[in-house]
């Protein structure tokens, strides 16, 4: 009930008890999430995925119809930060257009960035909408690929992006290769956002279509957050903010941990942003990064909740 109370009263940007801000967004999807997601108490969108525009058609959307839906997000949120994702087709979202049928193991095939190889006009027509867009709206958008596996393909996105009058441009680490590099993303790029529910399908080499699998794909998992703590230091090195957009942002314990590893902003449903900014205000920079310590060096995902729930005086 406190907590409750404690999150229901919190408001403003994110926080730590010390002052150190965590940007916190939401995620969007969808055209009828617009409404609740603009009016939410939330720094921007942190994970605008552009696929509805795209799905349960035979042929991709053309400027114009991409450019009037870009626009009427952007305009909700002026003054706000939208940060684009481009098309992420392929995986469990297949389209007729831009990905093949044929691919024995999709999640490992042609899907998010690596489709604009086959169709670079697809990819060329969203970014010159989104410019478009967003030159006629108040919003501060920022536009990020999906699926970027290694250094050479967030160079080339970033360019393009540039190249179309888009000057703030990001990659997602969703592969453990990204995590990895990510010193020479945060080279070429100006931001990276942590794909936690893809990182974990590839880092662990588990379907997250699987439940059978998802003890795997349990975002506490040590190795997962590990990565988090390579990107995010990389990121801190060449001064770059990351933040992360997947499942585990919208748990408030973890985070905390999150904020300790040195994540910059939390992208998650408009309705899990209170208790989260609730939670980060009873912590301060170095307590949360104490509780990344524990997850850290824990066995198991389990053992990192239990370690750090109770180092943080609450239950599991």
């Amino acid at each position: 009930e406190r907590r409750r109370r404690a999150a229901a009263a919190s408001s403003g940007p994110g926080r730590t008890a010390d002052g150190h801000p965590v940007r916190l967004m939401v995620n969007l999807g969808a055209p009828h999430e617009l409404a609740a997601a603009a009016k939410a108490d939330s720094e921007g969108v942190g994970l605008f995925r552009t696929e509805f525009l795209y799905l349960d058609r035979a042929s991709a959307p053309g400027a114009e119809e991409q450019r009037e839906a870009y626009r009427q997000v952007f305009e909700a949120f002026a003054g706000r930060r939208v940060v684009v994702r481009t098309l992420d087709a392929g995986a469990d979202k297949p389209l007729p257009f831009a990905t093949a049928a044929d691919e024995p193991n999709p999640a490992l095939g042609v899907r998010g960035l690596r489709t604009a190889v086959r169709h670079p006009g697809l990819l060329d027509t969203q970014l010159a909408a989104v410019a478009e867009a967003a030159r006629s709206t108040g919003a501060d958008v920022w536009v990020m690929a999906p699926m970027v596996s290694v250094p050479a393909e967030a160079r080339a996105f970033a360019e393009r992006a540039r190249a179309h009058g888009l000057p703030t441009v990001g990659a997602m680490v969703e592969v453990p290769a990204a995590a990895l590099r990510a010193g020479q993303l945060a080279e070429v790029c100006d931001f990276l956002s942590i794909g936690t529910n893809d990182l974990a399908q590839y880092a662990f080499a588990a379907d997250r279509m699987l439940g059978s699998l998802a003890e795997l794909l349990d975002p506490w998992q040590p190795a997962l957050l590990e990565l988090v703590r390579q990107t995010a230091e990389a990121g801190a090195a060449h001064g770059r903010p990351v933040g992360v957009c997947g499942e585990a942002a919208a748990d408030p314990l973890l985070a905390q941990v999150l904020t300790g590893l040195g994540v910059t902003s939390l992208s998650a449903a408009p309705g899990c942003l209170p208790a989260v900014r609730a939670a980060l205000a009873t912590r301060t920079l170095e307590e949360c990064r104490t509780l990344a310590g524990l997850a850290l060096a824990a066995p198991d995902a389990v053992a990192a909740r239990t370690a750090v729930a109770e180092a943080a005086g609450g239950t599991v």
